[in-house]
């Protein structure tokens, strides 16, 4: 006989010795390919609820980081002052930056009153032009200091020292410097009656040294109140406190943004069980004769509760990998749209996203699972 031919003791040897899941293996792909309607109706389904828990994990981590980002924009969230009207120490800044990082942004500002040629009053602060443009993007400067004893003036400062836009004078305590308007400052607060020099000039000038600085410190509400407390040991001199009103608003929005993800994450789910459950109950109601001819033949509860639990199961994992790459796709797309910026995509999201679907299907498959032990072998082969 031709090599390629066995005989019927081989063949029945072969068969022996295959393991059973092969024939496990085609009864699920026969149940999916013959009712084709519903297995995509629930594979549908399940890769919703995978795309959506996926964007929506990726989009959490993503959206914190890029709202503390924008909330960083919106200035400081901790300010140091030094105690009685005093000065900070010179290292205080070194001190700063050494507790917090070097990612953190920390400027210094000092303040003096000085006169104008005609004797008024006007407060003039020296601060680091670099780190207090990076620090408050929301100042509105038509152009930032860029010579010496160039200044940049507040809206209603320049009404008393340079209303034509001219060089001024000040004086401080008998020592007077000459300056230029370099550009305009319009915030709607204190900041629009103050001139604004670089630190280095103004200290030479008035030999004040900074008395404040403002910290936009990175980190959740809680992570900054504990550099708080490492701040206010290595700086006992001086006041530290944080800014409420940022602090506050940046949590209230992160919490928000967090219910109103996990709210729609969990509806959507919740629909696509739903789906689910009663895709697979039509299911069981389909292929009632299908499991009665199993029973007949002698396949135990068990069995057939594990065959039909695998099916739901592998909808679970199908659908959890495609919708993870969808769920990435829709991420990335409102990342863009929102933010301007890309969405990171995170792999570590794939266990969860992929034990979540499977779960998802196991628990919809319990109802009709209770309904796969009511099927009577005789009954369903008589027709009744």
């Amino acid at each position: 006989m031709p090599g390629s031919l066995h005989t019927p003791k081989q063949v029945a040897d072969r068969r022996a010795g295959s393991p059973h899941t092969s024939m496990f293996v085609r009864m699920l792909i026969r149940a999916a390919v013959l009712r084709r309607g519903r297995a995509a109706s629930a594979l549908l389904a399940m890769i919703v609820a995978a795309a959506v828990a996926t964007a929506m994990m990726n989009l959490y981590v993503d959206v914190q980081a890029k709202l503390r980002t924008e909330f960083r924009s919106y200035g400081a969230n901790v300010v140091i002052v030094a105690k009685d009207g005093q000065s900070l120490p010179t290292d205080a800044l070194a001190k700063v930056e050494s507790v917090l990082g070097a990612k953190t942004l920390a400027v210094p500002f000092s303040y003096a009153v000085a006169r104008t040629h005609d004797g008024q009053s006007v407060v003039v602060v020296g601060t680091d032009f670099a780190r207090a443009r990076r620090l408050n993007h929301w100042w509105k400067v038509s152009r930032w200091p860029g010579a010496p004893n160039e200044a940049l003036i507040g809206m209603r400062a320049a009404n008393v020292v340079s209303p034509n836009h001219q060089p001024f004078e000040l004086s401080f305590q008998g020592k007077v410097i000459q300056l230029a308007p370099a550009g305009m400052l319009q915030t709607g607060a204190g900041e629009d009656s103050r001139i604004y020099l670089d630190q280095s000039e103004f200290q030479s000038w008035t030999g004040v040294a900074p008395s404040t600085i403002e910290v936009a410190a990175n980190g959740t509400a809680v992570e900054v109140e504990a550099s708080i407390r490492q701040l206010a040991q290595v700086l006992p001199a001086a006041e530290i406190r944080p800014v409420r009103q940022i602090m506050e608003g940046e949590a209230n929005v992160l919490n928000k943004t967090r219910a109103t993800l996990y709210a729609s994450a969990t509806l959507v789910v919740l629909t696509s069980a739903l789906c689910v459950l009663a895709t697979l109950i039509g299911w069981v109601l389909d292929r009632r004769r299908d499991f009665a001819i199993m029973k007949a033949l002698g396949a135990s509860e068990r069995l057939i509760n594990g065959f039909f639990a695998t099916e739901a199961a592998a909808l679970g994992v199908v659908g959890a990998i495609v919708g993870f790459f969808i769920g990435i796709g829709v991420a990335a797309w409102i990342g863009r749209a929102n933010f301007h910026a890309p969405v990171v995509p995170r792999f570590s999201v794939l266990p969860y996203v992929l034990a979540g679907s499977v779960a998802v299907a196991l628990i919809s498959a319990i109802l009709p699972i209770g309904l796969l032990r009511r099927v009577q072998p005789a009954m369903i082969l008589r027709g009744e």
